[in-house]
Parts: structure tokens; sequence; C-alpha cells
């Protein structure tokens, strides 16, 4: 069964998945952006968790529970350092390892934000074909992924993550409402 890329206009840590996933720097600290606002809805344990597992290299993912959200896992992947910006190749790097984290744990739905923009520094139009082309590639191999969603915050980031993806695929993204 070929895995779905869906594009929703919404709040991840409202996501019924898996596991989403969080827009992390290096050091694992929760304080700004998505992360923020995953650490508020899901719990301090969240943030606790990932004080174990950090420092991690830039480009890299870890795993930690999702607490208090209606996702199981949060996979929060390290696209910048603190106090640095997010790169083309980061971005990269960092999508690929949350894919191959939620192979790990054989996850079937997952839900990424646009993780290299924002507070990480890059525009959309830079985000969207790095993260898309990632996924892309990695859905040609075996794969447990059967649903995997991009969640933009407003209406002009969802129209640049679908029309990247037509642009891609040469065919209509799907949208869920």
């Amino acid at each position: 069964m070929p895995t779905k890329i869906l594009f929703v206009q919404g709040d991840i840590t409202e996501m019924a998945v898996d596991a989403i996933v969080n827009a992390a720097n290096t050091d694992l600290t929760m304080d700004t952006g998505v992360a923020a606002a995953i650490r508020r809805k899901g719990g301090e344990r969240i943030q606790e968790e990932c004080e174990r597992l950090a420092p991690i290299r830039l480009g890299e993912a870890a795993v930690t529970s999702g607490v208090n959200l209606k996702a199981f896992f949060v996979i929060h992947a390290a696209s910048m350092r603190p106090e640095e910006k997010a790169t083309a190749e980061s971005l990269r790097l960092a999508t690929r390892a949350s894919l191959m984290r939620a192979e790990e744990k054989a996850i079937r739905s997952m839900a990424f934000p646009a993780i290299g923009a924002g507070v990480a520094g890059l525009s959309m139009a830079e985000c969207a074909p790095i993260m898309l082309k990632a996924v892309l590639e990695h859905i040609k191999m075996r794969t447990s992924l059967e649903k995997i969603y991009f969640v933009l915050f407003d209406a002009a980031a969802l129209k640049v993550f679908e029309e990247t993806y037509q642009q891609l695929t040469a065919r209509p993204a799907a949208r869920t409402l």
C-alpha cells in the first residue's frame, strides 16, 4: 500500500497520529516555536525526557513519549544549534533522521511541521522542497509509514507545500479538513 502524503492547516499538537515531529535544536530545549507549543500541550515530562537525551548531533533526531498529546511519540528533529539558524543540509538530514526514527518504532502515521521555517530562519519556499524531497525519497523504499501529514499553521504555508508537492510529483495534493 503506497504511503499517503497529506496537507493540513492546523495545530500539530492536536494531531491524532502515532508521532508528531518537533522542530528542535541540538540541545532539545523546548522554549520557542513549535517546540514550546508541544511542551505546553504535552507536559513538562517531554522536556525532562529531552534533557536525558540531549545533546544530539545537528541533523539527528531523538524520540520521546507524547505524554499528554494525542500522538504516542514526539520525534525531535535537530535542524539547528541553539542561537543559530537551520541550513538546507541540516534540514534535509533532520527530516531523513525523523523518518528513520519512525521506521525504528514501526510508526504508521506521523505529522511534520515546517521544520526549517520560523525560528530556524528558512522561508517556506526553501523549506517545502527540502522536506518533501526527503519524504518522497524515503517512501520509495519499504516503509511502515502509511500516512505522512504536513501540518502547516496558516493558509499561505499550506499553499506553498501543496504547490511544491504538485511540482515534484505532477499530481494534485491530498488535503484533509
